[in-house]
């Protein structure tokens, strides 16, 4: 596929140049926990969301171009969900700024900060028997600055957790909350490593990403990691 190679070659060249990912190359590395809500009305139809619980996570957040701070840049939040389906399994969920609405959702939105709107999946999920984007949404204090230009996020980390709700919906659905999620701690790892968050190989049964653009997606990140190391394994 043309526009597969093209992905690839120009990822690749851009991690050459960068010596870092092509996209997303600089990120914070948070540890937190991620509750699923007690079920109310309808189930969704999967395990995973059907039964409340709490899960330890791992989450990266990311300028998508690496532009520097104070600019507009797509915002990255990576989420990997440990032991959802028992010991050694994961779950990564991953967002980008976006706007709420029925077509926002479905496209990235450059940011200057972290907690000023939502997250979104862009793409759909299957979440049980219907297609449904998934969001974040940043739960603000009571503190009056609900639309003030906030600290980035790990000036917020430093002052008090920083709190998200999970949410989904289909193309005819309100916003509805699946589960909390709060980053409670700025982790400590080495600028050049990165952890590898594939939505494709950790998922759960019920809830996984549809296949669109997924062969766009893998050569991307294939010639990204070709460029840094000549390795095309995924990111």
């Amino acid at each position: 596929m043309i526009i597969s190679r093209v992905a690839h070659g120009v990822a690749e060249r851009l991690a050459r140049w960068r010596s870092a990912p092509a996209l997303h190359p600089h990120g914070v590395l948070c540890t937190g926990t991620l509750t699923v809500a007690a079920r109310s009305g309808t189930e969704w139809g999967v395990p995973w969301l059907d039964r409340p619980g709490s899960y330890r996570v791992t989450v990266r957040w990311s300028r998508a171009l690496g532009l520097p701070r104070g600019l507009p840049d797509g915002l990255g939040l990576a989420v990997r969900v440990e032991d959802p389906d028992g010991p050694g399994s994961a779950l990564d969920l991953l967002f980008t700024s976006s706007r709420p609405g029925r077509f926002g959702r479905h496209l990235p939105l450059p940011r200057p900060d972290a907690l000023t709107g939502p997250y979104s999946t862009l793409l759909s999920y299957r979440v049980g028997e219907r297609e449904r984007v998934l969001a974040a949404f940043p739960v603000h204090g009571l503190d009056g600055r609900r639309g003030d230009v906030r600290p980035t996020l790990w000036q917020e980390l430093a002052r008090r957790p920083v709190r998200f709700e999970l949410r989904a919906a289909a193309p005819d659905e309100p916003w509805r909350t699946f589960a909390a999620l709060s980053l409670e701690a700025v982790r400590t790892a080495p600028a050049s490593r990165t952890v590898p968050f594939d939505p494709y190989a950790h998922n759960l049964t019920g809830l996984h990403p549809t296949e669109r653009l997924r062969r766009l997606r893998d050569s991307a990140y294939a010639g990204s990691r070709h460029g840094r190391t000549g390795d095309d394994r995924t990111e």
